[in-house]
């Protein structure tokens, strides 16, 4: 029975590789990772050879059996169809940037067009113009590192860092899409060529400054939701990105929790954030303003999204804080108050969400100590409000109970 549409499209993975068949020699072959490649088998000269006809569904049934049709009509010719496609191959090499166009078509279906618009832009500004004429069989690792380091060499540790994905991404779909026999940015890892980046250090006030800097949130001028942002940064100390992206459907305010989803998170693993009274009334008071939309906190042009990164840190600047603070300081500021206080450093750390590479935090649990940690949260929240007032300079040290 002829091979049908139908059984090509359902065809699922299983453990191993299996094929079905087409007939005279030709079969898909599906692999355990879900890839289908067109293969056709056949003999010359009497020696077994297989020919790859590409991939499915980039390549149709009918696409594949006119290939096949071909390349049997040329073994009957007494040629062997594997050796007139590499003469063909080689006259007229695809290069580097072809192929790269190839892929953008493939790579960009679920992008923006804003994306795929700076990806490509980057691609002509820093790969093309060293790599971009090679044809992709005479790729080297060489000529990929010479390229990244250059990037390098001028201070962008990460974008050399992202082209190096690129040029990883695009020769992977040409050895899928059999435009190349290997792939050799594959042999290249970033840590193999490219220093670590140094650890940053943010700007942030002495424990000493905290005191005015509540005042001066709480009498902010400008945007109301930009106010309460901050003044449920300081309850949190959670990231600046974490706290913008945040929406409606990840707070229950009745269990007094803010639960992050793990696509949000930094370390890609969910975040449990205890809320205490004092965040479960900026909350209420940002219910009032913003309930109705996706966001907590909208963007104030009215478009459905977040608001920006840069305004809790323009309006630190506007307070007078330029270079002595930002978003990422409350953060600082927490832990080191925290740890004075005595709060045990395993239950900070975890509600600072930081992933320590050590054997003991390997199996992060997101929902460890929460108890202990609703107790810190709210012992935070009281001595934020006890500092405010004059002449209090500290609670003593916290009991880890």
């Amino acid at each position: 029975m002829a091979l049908t549409n139908i059984q090509c499209k359902q065809a699922i993975s299983k453990a191993k590789p299996y094929k079905l068949a087409a007939g005279g020699g030709l079969y898909l072959l599906i692999n355990p990772n879900g890839s289908k490649y067109w293969r056709y088998k056949y003999r010359f000269c009497g020696k077994e050879k297989t020919m790859a006809l590409g991939v499915y569904p980039e390549v149709t049934l009918a696409k594949a059996t006119a290939a096949h049709q071909v390349a049997r009509d040329m073994l009957a010719a007494g040629t062997d169809p594997m050796d007139a496609r590499k003469e063909q191959s080689q006259d007229n090499a695809l290069t580097f940037k072809a192929v790269a166009e190839r892929w953008r078509e493939h790579w960009k279906v679920g992008k923006t067009e804003k994306h795929d618009i700076d990806v490509w832009r980057r691609l002509e500004m820093d790969v093309f113009p060293a790599i971009g004429n090679k044809p992709v069989s005479d790729l080297t690792a060489t000529m990929v590192r010479k390229l990244v380091k250059a990037i390098e060499a001028r201070g962008a540790l990460d974008m050399a860092k992202r082209q190096l994905q690129k040029c990883n991404q695009i020769m992977r779909y040409a050895v899928a899409h059999d435009l190349a026999e290997r792939n050799p940015v594959a042999d290249i890892q970033p840590s193999d060529i490219l220093p670590a980046r140094k650890k940053r250090n943010y700007a942030r006030i002495d424990a000493k400054e905290l005191p005015q800097l509540l005042r001066d949130i709480d009498g902010y001028v400008g945007g109301e939701h930009t106010r309460l942002a901050m003044q449920l940064m300081v309850l949190t100390f959670v990231r600046t990105g974490e706290l913008i992206r945040a929406k409606w459907d990840e707070f229950d305010l009745t269990a007094s929790r803010w639960n992050i989803p793990a696509e949000r998170m930094k370390m890609r693993s969910p975040h449990i954030v205890p809320l205490s009274k004092q965040a479960l009334a900026v909350l209420r008071k940002l219910q009032a303003v913003s309930y109705s939309r996706e966001f907590v906190f909208p963007a104030d042009t009215g478009r459905p999204t977040h608001m920006s990164n840069n305004t809790i840190l323009g309006a630190l600047h506007r307070m007078g804080y330029r270079g002595r603070m930002t978003g990422h300081g409350f953060r600082g500021v927490a832990s080191t108050i925290l740890h004075e206080q005595g709060w045990p450093h395993e239950h900070i750390e975890l509600q600072l969400a930081h992933q320590e590479r050590d054997e003991v935090s390997a199996a992060y649990n997101h929902a460890l100590y929460v108890p202990q940690r609703a107790k810190m949260m709210q012992a935070w929240a009281d001595h934020l409000d006890a500092i405010q007032v004059d002449n209090v300079v500290s609670l003593g040290v916290a009991r880890a109970g």
